[in-house]
């Protein structure tokens, strides 16, 4: 039992011995000659030595972002900048407060087992039964309406001045025409959300 701690108990003490010696200048121009990985130290042949326990050294490494580098990656959103909370609040709350009424009132038209639709928490449940289950909600530090889809898996919708609706900017989808066609499809009449 004690030998399968012995290890432990040698890095500990190794570790303590580190920090309590200084770094020298010999060491440094060391740490310039050899590269670190871990606790392996390789001359610059490339060939391993052991580690020195006697010495401590640390080597940094910084990189400048090169102008070529601008331009990969798609671009930060600032969510808030775009489009203010208490809009963004009244715009959602408007849009799923609409499709709670949509699905309630399609409901009653559809002879569905287990269709149910839920709100609470700022969450819209529609449950298909054993076709599935959407939740729709409001995601705040985003500025974006999130959709769980039986079908088409997860999505985040944000606000589109120009067309005045909810569009998924990936697949450029609408929040109400992709629910129209996936819940119609579903249930196996058409619906409209609009």
């Amino acid at each position: 039992m004690a030998s399968r701690f012995a290890p432990r108990l040698f890095l500990r003490r190794l570790r303590m011995r580190r920090r309590a010696q200084p770094i020298s200048s010999l060491h440094e121009a060391s740490a310039e000659s050899a590269g670190v990985i871990g606790d392996r130290i390789f001359s610059p042949s490339g060939t391993w030595s052991p580690p020195d326990f006697q010495c401590v050294f640390r080597v940094f490494f910084s990189a400048r972002p090169s102008s070529l580098d601008e331009g990969k990656g798609p671009a930060a959103i600032d969510y808030p900048s775009l489009l203010p909370e208490e809009e963004f609040h009244k715009l959602a709350d408007e849009t799923i407060h609409d499709l709670l009424e949509k699905f309630e009132e399609y409901g009653d038209a559809i002879q569905i087992e287990d269709y149910e639709v839920d709100y609470g928490n700022h969450v819209l449940t529609l449950k298909l039964g054993s076709l599935g289950t959407y939740v729709i909600n409001k995601q705040t530090p985003n500025r974006q309406i999130w959709l769980s889809s039986p079908v088409s898996g997860p999505s985040r919708f944000d606000w589109d001045a120009m067309s005045k609706t909810w569009v998924y900017r990936r697949t450029m989808a609408n929040l109400f025409q992709l629910l129209e066609e996936e819940v119609g499809q579903l249930c196996g009449q058409p619906i409209s959300l609009r």
